[in-house]
C-alpha cells in the first residue's frame, strides 16, 4: 500500500506536468526563490516531472525500493520546506504538486503540508520496511538460503558415519 501511496502520488504529479513543461518552469518561478538563477528553475521545472515519473514508476513496481522511496521522501520534505517557506512569506501560490501553479486567490497550504507529510511517511515506511509482496525486489533479489539439515545430510554422505569428524 506504501508504494501504491508514496509512487502512485509522484506518478500522477509528473503526469499532470509533462504535457506543460513551460508551465513547470512557471511553477517553479512562483516560490520566488531568489537564491536559484533562472536556468535552474529551467532545469528544475523541465526536469522534476519526468524525475517524478520514473520515481513514481520504479517506486510502484517495487524496484530497489528502499533507495527509491528514500528519494522519494527526500522529494516529499523538499516540497514541504518549499511550501512552508511560501506560506511563511505571504506568497499566494498554488504549491503545483498536480497542476501548473501559480498565483492563487486562495492557497491550501496546511492541506498540501498534510498531504505531503502522509506521503513522506508512507516513503519512510518503506525505506524501514522495503520487502513488500508483489515487488520486482522479491524477484530479483531472493534470498539465497540454505538449510543446515541439508548441509548435515550432504557432509554424512561425504565423510561416512564411522568417519571422525
Amino acid at each position: 500500500m506504501a508504494r501504491l501511496v508514496l509512487g502512485g502520488a509522484l506518478l500522477y504529479a509528473g503526469l499532470t506536468k509533462i504535457g506543460n513543461l513551460e508551465g513547470s518552469v512557471l511553477s517553479v518561478r512562483a516560490y520566488q526563490l531568489k537564491f536559484l538563477p533562472y536556468s535552474v528553475e529551467k532545469a528544475i521545472g523541465y526536469g522534476l516531472p519526468i524525475l517524478e515519473i520514473a520515481l513514481g514508476l520504479v517506486i510502484i513496481i517495487g524496484l530497489f525500493t528502499r533507495v527509491s522511496a528514500a528519494i522519494g521522501t527526500l522529494m516529499m520534505l523538499v516540497f514541504i520546506v518549499g511550501i512552508s517557506q511560501a506560506w511563511a512569506r505571504g506568497l499566494k501560490i498554488d504549491c503545483g504538486c498536480f497542476s501548473q501553479g501559480g498565483e492563487t486567490d486562495n492557497p491550501k497550504y496546511l492541506t498540501e503540508l498534510i498531504r505531503d507529510t502522509i506521503f513522506a511517511l508512507a516513503g519512510l515506511w518503506l525505506v524501514w520496511r522495503p520487502k513488500s509482496a508483489f515487488s520486482v525486489d522479491n524477484w530479483l533479489f531472493r534470498p539465497i538460503t540454505t538449510r543446515f539439515d541439508d548441509i548435515d545430510a550432504d557432509e554424512d554422505a561425504l565423510v561416512g558415519e564411522d568417519t571422525p569428524r
